[in-house]
């Protein structure tokens, strides 16, 4: 059965300041209630960049339990990713197209990419930007008038932060893990900070489509 879909705060109601722990509820439960801890979660996540083959981009725990990795296509046009959890299972199936005015984003539930599936999209606020701004919209915000998440920070700093609608509801933040071992071997780690009852499958498909947006700009600037 699906799970009911949660509404970020309604105009007027969203707090003036970031918010108590609880207050990540909002997000709760977007892909499935079985990726909300009732306790912050922190993600780790690690980017073989010069790795082409399938499982580059890994989500751990902070145990270093396999959470998430991302199957990407090898050849072909790279329009499509699916997240799997730690057993291979897939989870979300994330989808550019191609077409869009703003850079933008399908994901749908599990392998699918049927519309019935659907459970939000993801765009760029505005096509010129210096700092990282997605707008998020769930399925059933036809009109995309209001965002019911946004993403906003500097993804070469590894500061993003995702707060609940146009609100400063916080409900998860990215930090920077850089270490000398990682230059060497060619990763790129940072960790993710998702605050309780917010759907950490969720943010975890932030990620991964905020790692493609960085991918596509540094092609862009490469190629003027």
């Amino acid at each position: 059965m699906e799970q009911p879909y949660v509404y970020a705060y309604p105009p007027g109601t969203a707090p003036s300041a970031p918010p108590p722990p609880q207050a990540g509820g909002i997000a709760g439960g977007i892909v499935d209630q079985r990726f909300c801890a009732p306790y912050p979660v922190d993600l780790a996540i690690v980017r073989k960049m010069m790795k082409l083959t399938d499982g580059n981009f890994v989500i751990t725990d902070v145990n270093g339990n396999l959470m998430f990795k991302v199957k990407e296509p090898v050849f072909g046009l790279h329009d499509k990713r699916i997240l799997l959890d730690g057993s291979g299972s897939p989870v979300l199936t994330l989808r550019e197209k191609m077409v869009s005015l703003h850079d933008r984003w399908q994901v749908f539930r599990g392998g699918s990419t049927e519309q019935r599936d659907l459970l939000y999209t993801v765009k760029r606020s505005s096509m010129l930007q210096f700092k990282t701004k997605l707008d998020v919209f769930l399925s059933h915000n036809k009109e995309e008038k209001r965002c019911d998440f946004r993403v906003k920070g500097s993804w070469l700093e590894r500061s993003c932060v995702v707060y609940a609608g146009e609100s400063d509801a916080i409900v998860a933040q990215m930090h920077k893990k850089h270490t000398v071992q990682s230059v060497f071997l060619g990763k790129d780690n940072f960790s993710v900070t998702v605050y309780p009852n917010v759907d950490y499958a969720f943010i975890a498909s932030l990620v991964v489509i905020l790692d493609d947006v960085n991918r596509e700009d540094r092609a862009a600037a490469g190629s003027s």
